[in-house]
């Protein structure tokens, strides 16, 4: 006889009921993001009910971000999701989907009346020998900066295959490589900064080099100035406003009006005079500033960049070497910023203004035309994944086989270890292999290609000791992935495959879910 314990309206799940809900959540998720993995994969409308605003992706962190979720396995999934997103850029969807998949076999073998634990130990022998097959056949090519080259731009197009630019992927692809290469060996993407414009097509994109801010320059400002020394300032430029918060004043005539503004004026000139001292040729504020301020720096020939959000004021003082200041009575503290070009350029109908030979030599700008806002949204998406996924290689220089391969690689290796295997546990360790087979699986359907046949021809192909096998997406068949050029970053799978599987292990453990009373809002 079960006694009810929890006060209000707090619920709990047992046992069978809890294990059932958590699978039901994390396989409905895996079902939903799955028809969007591969180079065949397909696109959603993701519609926000309160602005009616939509977007149209593909990228499975992007869906799964945007879902609200009241499972709570369904909820470990979108943070996986979200930490390889965070970690590497791309495999989300994979990582999702195989963890989905890992849950569908569990579930079968439970049914079996085998215990979650043991299915656990299988699991994590079975991604022991995964990881260790998938280490064995990655190459390093990074002492050879030419090969090392021609991975990046591999890699790049195997990841923008899956996306809206894999139209134009070669192009995309040695754009995105040569934006990571100017970092010289960081992972600090902030030095490159994604400008979206409306308009043209997609391939009228392009790299430059600098640091473009989408502002104006100020009225009576030089449209054009070399070696500039920029102060980077967060202060009010305003002569208008009483600064005391709440102020009243009253005045017995108009001359005591004019005495005030005078003295709002002259407070306005000396901060002025206090910015000249330092020496400086361009004042960026990301403050307005006012037209008497921005006339006085005119005099003083010192060009003005009003308004340049947060964002924008943040990544100039990274790219220019420059400090944010907001006061000016120590210039000798002030750390300026330097470039050798500043100038007004011309972007479709659009005015801004671009900083070349910027001091952190590494810093450029992508634009991004297309042909609605929805495509340069999906355009910076994709881009994004690639930058992240070359920056991370850069760094960890191992690559790996894509197109199912080393998801078959893994399976017969798991397989292979689990013949060594005693016990259920063995039975556990099989059902992993088959979960990585269902990833080449979903990627025959997407494509509409006969599946069964396809997996099977790929096994064999494996079996033979074509380890470089792998599914020939545009043919049909079945292909060498080294002379396709279809490669992966190994940090990428290899993240892939761990977070999934401590995924699966988690939500296997779960036999109890309590949910708490609903907070309930008071009538004012």
């Amino acid at each position: 006889m079960s006694t009810h314990i929890f006060g209000g309206e707090a619920t709990e799940e047992k046992a069978e009921n809890a294990r059932l809900s958590s699978f039901v959540g994390a396989l409905a998720l895996g079902d939903l993001v799955k028809s969007t993995l591969g180079p065949k994969g397909m696109n959603k409308i993701l519609q926000s009910a309160s602005s009616g605003e939509i977007n149209v992706t593909n990228d499975g962190a992007t869906i799964l971000k945007s879902i609200q979720l009241d499972n709570a396995a369904a909820k470990i999934l979108v943070n996986i999701s979200k930490v390889q997103d965070d970690e590497v850029g791309d495999g989300t969807t994979s990582v999702c989907v195989l963890a989905a998949e890992l849950l569908r076999e569990a579930e079968k073998l439970i049914a079996q009346k085998i215990h979650p634990q043991t299915i656990i130990e299988g699991y994590r022998i079975a991604s022991a020998a995964a990881l260790k097959a998938l280490e064995k056949s990655a190459v390093d090519n990074g002492k050879d900066a030419a090969q090392f080259r021609d991975d990046l731009c591999n890699i790049a197009r195997t990841t923008l295959s899956s996306k809206v630019l894999s139209q134009d992927k070669d192009y995309f692809a040695n754009l995105a490589v040569d934006a990571v290469l100017r970092l010289k060996g960081s992972t600090d993407l902030e030095h490159i900064q994604i400008i979206k414009k409306a308009g043209g097509k997609l391939t009228d994109s392009y790299l430059d080099e600098g640091f473009i801010l989408d502002k104006t320059i100020g009225v009576n400002c030089p449209k054009r100035l070399e070696n500039a020394k920029i102060l980077i300032a967060n202060t009010s430029m305003d002569t208008d406003k009483i600064k005391v918060f709440g102020a009243r004043l009253k005045v017995d005539s108009t001359g005591k009006l004019a005495e005030l503004e005078r003295a709002e004026r002259d407070k306005m000139k000396a901060k002025v005079d206090a910015i000249a001292t330092h020496g400086i040729n361009c004042f960026v504020n990301r403050q307005l500033i006012y037209n008497y301020p921005e006339s006085l720096l005119a005099e003083k020939g010192i060009m003005t960049i009003e308004h340049a959000d947060f964002e924008g004021v943040e990544r100039l003082s990274l790219v220019t070497g420059g400090e944010i200041a907001s006061t000016f009575d120590r210039p000798e503290l002030v750390k300026l910023g330097h470039c050798e070009l500043i100038e007004e350029i011309m972007i479709g109908e659009d005015k801004l203004i671009k900083f070349s030979g910027v001091a952190a030599g590494q810093a450029c700008t992508v634009v991004l035309r297309g042909s609605t806002n929805q495509m340069i949204d999906e355009a910076e998406r994709s881009l994004h994944d690639a930058l992240s996924v070359l920056s991370q290689t850069v760094k960890e220089t191992r690559i790996v086989l894509g197109g199912g391969c080393s998801e078959m690689l893994m399976s017969c290796a798991v397989d292979e270890e689990a013949r060594r295997v005693q016990g259920k546990k063995a039975i556990a360790a099989e059902s992993f292999g088959r979960a990585l087979r269902q990833i080449p699986t979903i990627l025959a359907d997407n494509a509409g290609y006969d599946s069964s046949d396809l997996v099977s021809k790929l096994r064999a192909a494996h079996y033979d000791g074509q380890s470089d096998a792998g599914l020939d997406m545009n043919e049909g068949t079945i292909g060498s992935m080294r002379k396709l050029g279809v490669t992966e970053s190994y940090k990428l799978k290899r993240q892939v495959v761990l977070s999934a599987s401590e995924a699966a292990e988690m939500i296997l453990r779960v036999d109890d879910i309590l949910r708490a009373t609903p907070r309930r809002r008071e009538a004012v």
